[in-house]
């Protein structure tokens, strides 16, 4: 399933809609808020739900080549975030859902 129809399917805010997300594919969900351990274990192809809002986030982001990152709980984002998502093509999201049910909702997606 791709990055686009994971955000349609899940109903997930579009906060920068990389150009790739039409091509780029979702095989997994990961969930975590420790940069650490999220940069040494998340797959490539992941789509990455955290409430980590920051440019830390999206350097973890690039250097493990995720899909997609879906920022969860409501967290606000700034707008030096937006525009380095977009600089970096990372497909970016929100939604208001808990970090589980927002992962749950992908795997649902993804027939997980």
């Amino acid at each position: 399933m791709t990055v686009k129809e994971i955000a349609e399917k899940c109903a997930f805010k579009i906060l920068n809609s990389a150009e790739s997300a039409d091509a780029k594919e979702v095989r997994s969900v990961y969930c975590c808020d420790l940069l650490s351990i999220a940069m040494s274990r998340m797959s490539e192809e992941a789509a990455w739900v955290t409430v980590m809002s920051n440019m830390n986030t999206l350097a973890v982001a690039s250097l493990t080549d995720v899909s997609c990152v879906i920022l969860a709980e409501g967290v606000a984002v700034e707008d030096n975030m937006l525009a380095k998502a977009k600089e970096q093509e990372i497909a970016l999201f929100s939604t208001d859902l808990p970090v589980f049910e927002a992962a749950m909702m992908i795997g649902k997606a993804l027939g997980m």
